[in-house]
């Protein structure tokens, strides 16, 4: 099949951590690639790519990307105002939906928190739903590459990382997976109505991820406890206070719970996921002092 007879993808969320793998995959699937971006110049894409402007709180402005596609992977980064209007555009123009939600419907406490997130990805879920697009629904666990914002600066400089609830379980997945996932649902069938939880293969807790980081390095790095309080107060100004009410809260509850662990990644791609000493491995640099 030419590349001509597929109907192009519009990746959203295209310079984003999982978006722009997301972009890659299809490419080296021969899939023809459109990416949506605030601002096309500032959007350093393969040159394959065909990059619309566009903004999610300004539907109209996804018109032109739409045209002529014929699936949209939706990651959701606006506030939720627009949300029905935007699904009623896909709707209107395309034929399928893969949409990054998270695992808010998994019976494990990590994942039972109060989460203005979840709240705002169940809505787009029954908006979606209610469309009769052909959608299928990932929901990625604890992202691998959170330890880059979390512990990266304090392993850069040698100091101690000093976190709250190091004996909380999770199983990291790798960004490269999750992107792997999604692109083989864009543009193969079979996966219309899919509804997937995607994990790393192994619960690890906190202080073990940090370790595995110093592997990768090869020194130890010391971790210390840091009181839900102290993390707060050191959390203002980073991140909204009910995202880190709810971090905490889901370290809390899994203290002393194996993580949740699916096989979702391998059952789609074919291939076991990555573990998190892989993903440690493959980016030891960015926990440098140059980096």
């Amino acid at each position: 099949m030419n590349q001509t007879d597929i109907p192009p993808v519009l990746v959203t969320g295209a310079t984003g951590r999982v978006g722009r793998i997301v972009i890659d995959q299809l490419l080296d699937a021969g899939v023809p690639v459109r990416a949506l971006t605030h601002r096309s110049e500032a959007a350093a894409l393969p040159a394959k790519v065909e990059v619309f402007t566009g903004d999610l709180t300004v539907p109209e402005s996804l018109d032109p990307a739409l045209n002529g596609a014929g699936a949209v992977f939706l990651v959701w980064t606006a506030p939720p105002q627009t949300a029905e209007v935007v699904i009623e555009r896909l709707a209107a123009h395309v034929r399928r939906v893969v949409f990054l939600s998270s695992p808010h419907q998994t019976p494990h406490p990590f994942f039972q928190q109060p989460n203005p997130m979840a709240v705002l990805h169940a809505d787009i879920e029954r908006l979606i739903a209610a469309t009769g697009l052909e959608s299928t629904i990932i929901r990625p666990g604890m992202l691998a590459s959170n330890s880059l914002a979390w512990w990266a600066p304090a392993i850069r400089a040698k100091e101690v990382v000093r976190w709250p609830y190091g004996a909380a379980e999770t199983a990291p997945v790798d960004d490269r997976d999750i992107a792997a996932v999604a692109a083989r649902t864009l543009y193969q069938d079979g996966y219309v109505g899919g509804d997937y939880v995607l994990t790393g293969p192994e619960s690890l807790t906190q202080t073990a991820q940090v370790g595995v980081i110093g592997d990768a390095l090869g020194r130890r790095i010391a971790f210390e406890e840091m009181t839900p309080d102290d993390f707060r107060s050191l959390s203002q100004g980073t991140a909204p206070s009910s995202i880190i009410d709810m971090l905490l809260a889901a370290w809390s509850a899994a203290v002393g719970q194996p993580a949740y662990i699916t096989t979702a990644v391998a059952d789609i791609l074919g291939t076991a996921p990555r573990t998190f000493h892989q993903w440690a491995a493959d980016h030891a640099t960015a926990f440098t002092e140059n980096s």
